[in-house]
């Protein structure tokens, strides 16, 4: 099984550094970007939302991740994210209290960046409830 190597770096760790079989990443588009050994060197934006780290030994790896962008060069993969996390190191009441700051902030109807910024809050909170409500451990 052909593998590449892969680095995840996020703000405050290196999140995954090994052979890789498969990454998918959420894609700046709304849709999701698969990497497999051998792709074609790219450098592409992400978004925060699920990411999936298969292993050669066929373990699956999910995972909640911020924006960021993916080098990938000569079969091997840089990610680089603002956060990382598996669905049991998120704190379900700190993403439902992140949660209702976005929802009151976009009630207050402010600036039009204010209106953005909480729009981009919310949908970040409910992908990381989403997912660790999928993955409930």
């Amino acid at each position: 099984m052909d593998t590449f190597k892969l680095k995840i770096v996020s703000s405050n760790r290196v999140f995954f550094e090994g052979d890789c079989v498969q990454l998918v990443l959420p894609a700046a588009d709304g849709g999701s970007i698969a990497f497999l050994a051998h792709h074609e060197n790219a450098v592409a934006p992400i978004e925060f939302g699920e990411m999936k780290i298969t292993t050669p030994e066929g373990e699956e790896i999910f995972a909640f991740i911020g924006s960021g962008f993916i080098e990938y060069f000569d079969n091997s993969a840089n990610v680089v994210c603002i956060s990382c996390q598996k669905p049991e190191e998120i704190d379900r009441k700190r993403a439902e209290e992140a949660k209702e700051r976005a929802e009151e902030m976009l009630r207050q109807q402010n600036s039009i960046f204010e209106y953005h910024q909480g729009q981009m809050n919310l949908a970040r909170a409910m992908e990381r409830l989403k997912i660790k409500n999928m993955h409930d451990i």
